[in-house]
């Protein structure tokens, strides 16, 4: 291991092979920290958290401190926990979970940007981009390959469905159902069909999701009634995904904007 002298790292952590922890670094009792891990300059990961292979915790960053939850005690027990192969840059705080047993969790493959914030109790996926100063509340959950642009902020205990692209500076107090792009504040602006087409899917399924979006936001019928229609009907995968999050969804979803966008525009 390569620890830096100024470090301070609790003999009852317990470390992988190959970590590095760099100058005035904290570790904590109960810590586990996988192998090949750097953790950079005054980075402080405390005894709640646990870490898989292979991670980079940048500098000044916080993982596992105590939510900001009034109705928490230091007598509950709950924690962090983070997969393998991410990428947490400068000054990212990583909250545990709020009640007893809680856990704040992070997939695999995701890049958490500098400044970014997760709150207490919150579910990241897979290959998930949350770029510099967004703001997670509690309890939010965020799909695979999600993209969240800079400073966007986003309400306690709504859902981010997975491929959603999210601009920046923006904020949310309700679900974005997945394959969506949202380019306005709490609202829709059409399919991510760029992202689409980078995570596979193919032209026949984009073409689905699209007739689909256009029924379901911008149709004449009522949004329940078209959703349980479009149901009916619905073969492919990704369409049934798309509206089951929108009828499992308990804070309701974003509206869209009442004209052609050009993500609907877009031919392939």
């Amino acid at each position: 291991m390569n620890i830096h002298p100024t470090a301070i790292v609790s003999p009852s952590a317990r470390l992988g092979e190959n970590i590095e922890v760099g100058p005035g670094a904290i570790i904590e009792a109960g810590a586990k920290i996988g192998s090949g891990c750097v953790i950079q300059a005054h980075a402080v990961i405390e005894g709640t958290a646990t870490l898989g292979d292979h991670n980079l915790v940048g500098y000044g960053s916080i993982i596992g401190s105590a939510p900001q939850d009034l109705s928490h005690t230091s007598a509950i027990t709950s924690r962090v926990v983070i997969g393998n192969h991410n990428s947490i840059r400068e000054h990212v705080t990583i909250h545990r979970g709020s009640k007893e047993g809680g856990v704040t969790r992070v997939g695999d493959h995701c890049f958490l940007m500098t400044g970014s914030h997760l709150a207490h109790d919150v579910i990241v996926g897979n290959q998930v981009i949350i770029t510099n100063n967004v703001l997670l509340a509690g309890h939010i959950e965020v799909g695979d390959g999600a993209v969240l642009g800079g400073g966007s902020v986003f309400h306690q205990f709504i859902r981010i469905g997975r491929n959603v692209m999210v601009s920046g500076g923006l904020g949310f107090r309700s679900d974005i159902p997945p394959f969506t792009m949202a380019g306005a504040f709490n609202m829709l602006t059409g399919l991510n069909t760029i992202g689409l087409r980078r995570s596979g899917i193919d032209s026949n399924t984009r073409l689905a999701l699209k007739v689909a979006y256009k029924r379901v936001f911008l149709g004449v019928k009522p949004r329940s009634v078209a959703v349980q229609e479009a149901l009916a009907e619905a073969t492919c995968p990704e369409v049934r995904e798309f509206l089951e999050f929108i009828t499992s969804s308990k804070r309701g979803c974003c509206m869209a904007r009442m004209r052609n966008s050009d993500a609907l525009r877009d031919k392939d």
